[in-house]
Formats: C-alpha cells, structure tokens, sequence
C-alpha cells in the first residue's frame, strides 16, 4: 500500500499539470451537468415494512386520484378580539378566499370549506381551510405556492389574523452566514498551524474542488435518484470536514519531509505513501459508516449514507493525486521562514519540546488519573442519554417568525395540540362479510380509547370495499400519549380483524413518524455491530493489534453517547438553549442518532488512525512503547488538534440552519469530535496504551500470517528506500517500475 501510494504521489507532483487539469474538468462536467439537470421533483418520504406505509400502499390502489402522496396545507383564521369568524363579514371573506383557492391553481385536488366542513372551533375564534394538491411540495409551481401565500392578504385588511400552515410551503433549508464563519475559521486554523498562506490555502481549495464536484453530482442526479432536499447539504457538511482534514496531513507529512531535507518530489511522494495511507484507511471507516445506513432500509437514510460517502470517497482521491499535484505548483512557498525554522528546530535533540510532547509525558507520568478524568467526565456529560426520546420534528419545531409555527399555535390555541397532527385510519374491508359494520365498529371502539379527541364520519371509495376515519388525538402529535393513541387503534384493530375480517391500518404523518422512530431504535444495534465490526476488522489490519482497535472502538462509543447527552440537554430539556437557537424542544429526531452514530465513528476513526499509525510507525522502527507514544504525539497532535478544530467549526457552522434536522445534526457533530478528538484521542487513548505497554501491540502469530500486511507504517517502503534526502536515480527508477 505505502509503495504504491509513493509512486502515485511522485507520479502526480511530476504529472501536476495534467492532474489539475482532470480534476478542473470534473469539477466543469459536474457543474454543468447540476445547471443543466431538471429540477428535482419530489422527495418522497417512505418506511418499507411498516403498517402506515402499508396504509399509504392501500390508499393509493383503492382511492385513486385522491393524491395520497400530495402537498397539503392549512389556511388558518383568527377573528380580531372580540369578534367570530362565523360573523357575516368575517364569514363572506373566508368564503371568498375558498373560492380564490379553487381557481388560483390547476394543482389544487381539493379546497374544503370550514363552514361545511365542521373547521371552526367552538367559541368560533378559529377556522380553518384545508388545501390538497395533487402533486408533492417539490412539485408545486411558484405560481401556486404565491396563490396560497396571497391567499390570507385580504382577510388580513380586514382585521383577521391569517398564518398558513403544512407542507406546501416547504422549502430548502437555509443554514446562513454561520456555515461561512465556519469555513473562515477553519481558514485561520490553518494558518496557524502551517503559518504560510500557500499551505493555508491548499486544504481548503482542494475541499471546495472536493465538496462541489460531490454536491454537483447530487444535484445533478437528485431527480433520477429521487434525493431529499437535505442530501446535498448533508453531503457538503461531511465532504468538507475531511476534504479539510485529508489534505492537511498529506500537506503537513510534506511539510516535515521537506524539513529532513529531501527533495520536494520526493517529499510528496513519502508523505502520500505515509500520511497517504492513513487517509485510505481512515477514509474507508467514513466510507463503511455511511455505506453502512443501509442496512436501516429506510430509502431516504440509505441515499444520504451513500451521497455523503461518495463525497468522502472523492475528498480521498483528491487528497492522493491532486493534493500533491499543487504541492508542485507551490514549491518550498508550502513553508514560510518560520515555519521551516521551527520545523527544523523540531527535529534537533536538544530543542524544546512541543506541546504535544510535553502533554505526552505528562500523561505517561499519570495515565491512571488521565484515563479516570477522562472516562468520569464523559460519564457525567452522558447521564441526560438515559433520557433520551425520538421522533420526528413537525412544524412545532419550526421558528417562531415562521408563519408554519404561528398557524400551529393557532390551531393548538383554537382546537387542541392534536389537530396538528391527526391520524388517518383506514379500513379495508375486502376480506369482511358486512363492511359498513365493520367501519361503524371501528369507529366505536377508537371513541372509547383515551386521548381522542374526535373521530370524523367514516368516508367509503366508490367500490365501497375500503374507508377512512381521521382521529384528532388531544395531545400534540410528537408527545407520548398520541404514540399512545395509535398503538391502542392498532391493538384494537387486531382484535376487530379477528372478529371481521376487516383489516385496520394507521397512518399520516403523525403514525409514520412513530413508525418510524420504532424502525430506528431497532436497528441502531445492528448498524452499530455490523460498523464497529468491520472497522474493528479493518483497523485490526492497519495497527496488527488486537487490544489497539477494541480500545478504539470503545473509546468511540464513549464519546458518542457523551454526545448525546449533550443532544438531549440542549434539544429535549432546553439547557442553553436560547444559544443554539432552539426555540422548541421536544423529541430527539428519529434518525439523529443513528446518524451522528454512523458519521462520528467513521471521524473517530481519522484521528485514531492518524494519531496512532505514527505511534506504531515509530514502535515498528525500534523505540518502546512509551517513546513510541511521544513520538506520536510530537509529530500528530498539532495536526490532530488542528483538524479537530476545522471539522468542529464547519459542522457548527451548520447549527445556524433553519431546518432543525440540520441543526441538530451539525450540533451533535461537532460536540462529539470535540469529545472523541480531545478527550478520547488525546487523554484516554494514551493513558489505555501507556498502560498496556508493549501488549498494546501484540498479535496471535496465527493471525499475524492470515491478516493481509498493508504497511500503513511504510517499513516496507524504507525498505525499498534509501534513508535520507533522494539522490540519484535509484529511487526514481522503483517509481518507473
């Protein structure tokens, strides 16, 4: 591996001209191909094997055109104080705006008029009118999303407050001018550490090459892979953070190969067949995280794993080939004056040591006390975990300003939180000698189950062998009691099919996002056997240890539940929640964990690979174990620390979003690199190793001859290399081989 990756390294600093010029006609190609792809028409939202998509299935066979699948969204109403909106003027401008509804777009399925639909609350403050389209949100024209919107303006002139609510209104989410604060601190991270504007420059140029070619490629293929809105923006969080990440190693493992004096070539070519090879491996733990989504067989989390893996495998490409293609066009320019004097300054015996030696020592000294601080701090920060709820957000969760959030306040205020989320029931009563029966039945056992609000008549299809019953529970549609109420329909309807015949499914968007929520829980601890297992495999071959990955699996799962206490203080029980702009807490979203999961295990991964491969480099070239850990620690933890910092502060940059699926995921990123990268890495992983000694390293002779010998480390390439600055053809000839 490190062999071959020094040849292609050579090859690309040699070949730079034409290296940049592929991956600039790429990144051409993408972007035409994203300008001239048509834009994505829907983002369909499906949960094979569960009952509501069972429901949804049936719906659409046995109520054609009635657009099951299509936007929706609700004109609500509020009379001035003191007032109805059953008054006459207030009632003839209602009735207008139904009418204006109806003729203001060929998209619209239907308009119902609250009059005649029962859709005023009881002290007649409230109405509200219910809009159906017959296509998804994605699909609707600007034209009719300005006729819903312009709707309302009327009523508004005369007195009535009008807000509109569900779906229709949905749009891209926004993640602001903090996701560029991230990037610029991100920026000044660099300079910093390299203390040249060139070497700066070089990671955050080749992430942006990196994360448009990526995000161009969804875009372009969003409306034949049917990708959701989030996708792309996901993609972008992840692509730049290790694009950032990747680079820097290859340019910082250049940087000091040029401080021993070699020849740039050759510099580039032995820091991508070193750092290189980390970055492969650390690239493929990301790459299996991700893939690994799959197995959850939820559509929508399978194509984000895979849009954001495909993005981390370009950011691995461009890290071998095009990263030490601009190293050329750089020249020694990569070091500025003081820069190249500390570094060789660093390499002298007696110079002084760094801070990352210095930290080393200190906890070779006391690594009890360090892994025990480590572990009980995690430990504390973990406890909020053990009150963790999932679900999914609706517009409840929306800010405040948004005239989603002021419509849901007003039904909530008008008819009860559940008219926000109402459930669907459907019958089929194919297999049912006496169908009308069998709906009445259902409709009376769902009156008698508690926190139900109201069961609206039952509506049959035109071939009378299937009906609909909407239930409006009494609580808010992501509480506890509403999850209630649809396991108590679904028990009863178990009963009643054994009674009938009838079949009873439940449905929308309230009995999908429980449904959901049960399919994640379930199969977090698969994804998490099936992720840990193979990285454990797959860093079992780079460290040819066994104590090493176990120790670095399960400092991960430290960190990630630590995270996730962070999550649940801050989403579910308000703590500092005004700082991060939460405006509503409530549940943990469904698929944030296992997400945060997937992602964070495969960036633990990096720093554990990165950190440690220079540990065991310097153990395989004869120190001992507690040298090996300074060294480690000498040439990785500004790096380290760096790349921490960066991928921090470009996952909080996407806190600023407004989609709050986006806010809580760049929040949990990045407050878990934050506990994986310097407590975990830097604290608890020397401690464990600084312990452990040389049984850190150890590996049963049979499995040493079974595993396959990548030489991540290089000894095969210092082998094959003469020690020292390149001189002669020797070296050049092994890259013509």
């Amino acid at each position: 591996m490190a062999t071959f990756l020094y040849k292609l390294g050579r090859l690309a600093f040699r070949r730079r001209r034409y290296v940049a010029l592929v991956w600039v006609a790429l990144l051409a190609l993408a972007g035409f191909g994203a300008s001239s792809a048509s834009t994505a028409t829907s983002s369909s939202f499906s949960i094979p094997g569960t009952e509501a998509q069972r429901a949804f299935d049936l719906l659409e066979k046995r109520f054609p055109g009635g657009s099951a699948d299509g936007a929706t969204a609700r004109v609500v109403f509020k009379a001035p104080e003191g007032e109805k909106v059953t008054a006459s003027a207030n009632k003839a401008e209602i009735k207008g705006i139904v009418g204006e509804l109806e003729s203001g777009s060929d998209q619209i399925a239907s308009v119902a008029d609250p009059f005649a639909a029962k859709a005023v609350s009881e002290d007649g403050s409230t109405a509200y009118i219910s809009v159906a389209y017959q296509v998804s949100s994605m699909e609707l024209t600007d034209g009719t999303r300005e006729a819903l919107e312009d709707a309302g303006e009327a009523a508004q002139d005369s007195g009535m407050t009008v807000e509109i609510g569900g779906d229709a209104l949905q749009v891209m989410p926004e993640t602001g001018a903090t996701e560029i604060i991230g990037v610029a601190i991100a920026a000044v991270v660099l300079v910093i550490t390299f203390g040249s504007l060139i070497a700066a420059g070089l990671p955050l140029l080749t992430a942006l090459i990196g994360v448009g070619i990526g995000v161009s490629l969804i875009t372009a293929l969003a409306n034949v892979l049917d990708l959701g809105s989030t996708t792309s923006t996901l993609a972008m969080m992840i692509g730049l953070a290790v694009g950032i990440d990747y680079a820097l190693f290859i340019v910082s493992r250049y940087r000091a190969e040029l401080a021993e004096g070699r020849e740039r070539e050759e510099a580039a070519g032995r820091a991508v067949g070193t750092a290189g090879s980390a970055v492969v491996f650390a690239g493929l733990t990301v790459v299996i995280a991700l893939v690994g989504l799959a197995v959850v067989n939820i559509p929508m989390l399978s194509k984000m794993g895979f849009a954001a893996a495909g993005t981390v495998a370009i950011a691995v490409l461009i890290a071998l080939t095009l990263v030490p293609a601009l190293l050329g066009f750089a020249g020694k320019r990569v070091m500025g004056r003081k820069a190249r004097r500390a570094a060789e300054a660093e390499n002298k015996p007696e110079a002084k040591p760094n801070m990352g030696t210095r930290w080393a020592r200190f906890v070779l000294r006391k690594p009890v006390w360090v892994l025990l601080a480590g572990v009980i701090g995690l430990g504390v920060v973990a406890v909020p975990a053990a009150s963790l709820e999932m679900g999914l957000p609706d517009d409840g969760s929306q800010p405040k300003s948004t005239t989603q959030r002021q419509a849901y306040d007003l039904l909530s205020d008008g008819f009860g939180p559940g008219f926000n989320g109402p459930l669907l029931v459907v019958v089929d009563t194919k297999g049912s000698s006496d169908g009308k029966a069998a709906v009445d039945r259902v409709s009376q056992d769902i009156e008698g189950i508690d926190h139900v609000a109201a069961v609206t008549p039952a509506t049959f299809n035109k071939a009378g062998d299937a009906a609909t019953i909407t239930v409006i529970p009494q609580d808010r549609p992501s509480s506890t009691e509403t999850e209630g109420v649809v396991h108590a329909i679904r028990h009863a309807g178990g009963e009643i099919k054994d009674d009938t015949g009838a079949e009873v499914l439940v449905t929308g968007a309230t009995a999908m996002n429980i449904d959901f929520s049960e399919k994640m829980n379930a199969a977090l601890l698969p994804y998490l056997a099936l992720v840990v297992g193979l990285a454990f495999l797959l860093l079992m071959v780079v460290f040819r240890s066994l104590l090493v990955p176990l120790k670095a699996a399960l400092g991960f799962l430290l960190s990630v539940v630590a995270a996730l206490g962070a999550v649940v203080a801050v989403f579910q029980w308000g703590w500092f929640a005004s700082l991060f702009g939460v405006e509503q807490t409530g549940p943990i979203m469904s698929m944030m964990p296992i997400f945060m999961v997937g992602v964070v295990f495969g960036l633990a991964m990096d720093y554990e690979v990165f950190l440690v491969t220079r540990m065991r480099e310097a153990y395989v070239h004869g120190e001992t174990p507690g040298q090996a850990i300074v060294t480690g620690f000498r040439h990785g933890a500004r790096v380290v620390t760096a790349a921490a910092v960066i991928m921090m502060a470009v996952f909080a940059g996407f806190i600023g979003s407004t989609e709050s699926m986006v806010k809580m995921i760049g929040f949990s990123l990045a407050i878990a690199v934050f506990f994986d990268a310097f407590v975990v890495r830097m604290a608890v992983v020397p401690a464990v190793l600084a312990l452990l000694g040389r049984r850190a390293w150890w590996l049963p002779r049979w499995l040493d001859r079974v595993l396959p010998n990548v030489d991540v480390e290089g000894e095969g390439l210092r082998k094959d290399l003469a020690d020292g600055p390149a001189e002669g053809g020797g070296e050049r000839d092994l890259v013509r081989v």
